[in-house]
């Protein structure tokens, strides 16, 4: 079954260290994907998201603007990160890990999202929605971000570890209102 990504209710977000002594936040205003979300059997759902590198925004232009850079997404060159899930694992009724590629500057690496379903409603306008939290960890430098300054006390300006969060609510395409 073919589900809508609403983007009024979704976020893709990720937090980085910054100088190993505080965490900075930010997100990606524009993505699109398509899913498909087998409500019988979630093991095969699947998900295709295409995430514009020039949304990138952490409240900071000066900042977005050397993440936008060569330095670190290239976004003129690489407009695009990508994610593509090959498989889906339940753990349980509302858990469950998606196993997918994620492709920055043109190189893919796997990356395992843990998932939570929330549930699903019907709005006061028929239509019938979704919604799901996944979160996971990577290593920048397994896309060749590697952009960093030493810092003077020890340690690096930008920390390797991205976390990432997304919150996606998404909107049943099928017309039926169950």
């Amino acid at each position: 079954m073919t589900w809508k990504i609403d983007p009024a209710h979704s976020q893709i977000q990720f937090s980085v260290r910054h100088m190993m002594i505080s965490n900075v936040r930010g997100r990606f205003e524009d993505f699109t994907g398509a899913v498909e979300f087998d409500e019988e059997d979630p093991a095969r759902s699947s998900v295709e998201v295409q995430i514009e590198a020039a949304s990138i925004n952490t409240k900071e232009p000066q900042r977005d603007t050397h993440l936008r850079s060569p330095d670190f997404l290239d976004a003129e060159k690489f407009p695009q990160l990508r994610y593509k899930s090959r498989r889906v694992e339940m753990i349980d009724a509302s858990h469950g890990r998606m196993i997918g590629d994620l492709t920055i500057r043109d190189l893919a690496r796997e990356v395992v999202l843990d998932v939570e379903y929330a549930g699903k409603a019907k709005s006061p306008w028929g239509t019938v929605s979704a919604g799901f939290s996944a979160t996971a960890k990577l290593s920048r430098k397994d896309w060749g971000l590697t952009y960093n300054s030493p810092l003077e006390t020890g340690g690096f300006l930008v920390g390797d570890q991205v976390n990432i969060s997304i919150e996606l609510e998404l909107i049943k395409q099928d017309g039926a209102a169950g």
